[in-house]
């Protein structure tokens, strides 16, 4: 699978992506998934995790990516590096978890375009029991949680929904405009 976009190549300092092409694994996590099948259909379930070890040297990190990319001077980016110090350190274990898992939708939404536009079929679930999922992929040990998954590949020939139309809302029941 190679599905890059420039945000999946710029994510959060909280997010990690995983991407699972093992079946035994994945037949493994279809239990923990309140038996969906297309974990272990697909050809790959990218597992999106956040930090749960999140501090002061990780910002660093981050900014010093930040320099060697940008090579952007220390007087630009001090503010904002001593913000998100603060900000971090200021928040509640929960406050930053809750965080993270925004984070993580944000590169979701850009995970799922790029998949539409390369005409990759995908499955955003929230319906898995994380703790499972970080017992069986040994996330714990990398200060990880998992918080979403997306199965992708292309869809069976022979799946009898295949050709059905998508079933959404009108348009008008969705959007609101204000004037």
């Amino acid at each position: 699978l190679h599905v890059r976009s420039r945000r999946q190549r710029q994510m959060c300092i909280r997010d990690r992506l995983l991407v699972i092409h093992n079946k035994e694994i994945q037949q493994q996590l279809v239990e923990h998934s309140w038996g969906q099948q297309q974990v272990a259909q697909a050809s790959h379930v990218l597992v999106l995790c956040i930090d749960t070890n999140l501090g002061e040297p990780d910002v660093d990190k981050y900014f010093e990516r930040v320099q060697e990319i940008r090579n952007t001077p220390d007087e630009i980016i001090n503010g904002f590096r001593d913000y998100l110090k603060n900000a971090i350190a200021s928040k509640s274990i929960e406050d930053l978890l809750s965080w993270g898992k925004n984070q993580a939708y944000i590169a979701l939404g850009n995970l799922m375009t790029v998949c539409a536009n390369e005409r990759i079929d995908s499955c955003p679930m929230e319906g898995f029991l994380p703790e499972k999922y970080d017992e069986v992929l040994n996330l714990k040990e990398k200060n990880l949680t998992s918080v979403l998954v997306l199965p992708v590949g292309y869809r069976a020939e022979d799946d009898f929904m295949k050709d059905e139309k998508k079933v959404r809302k009108n348009i008008e029941e969705i959007v609101l405009e204000i004037s």
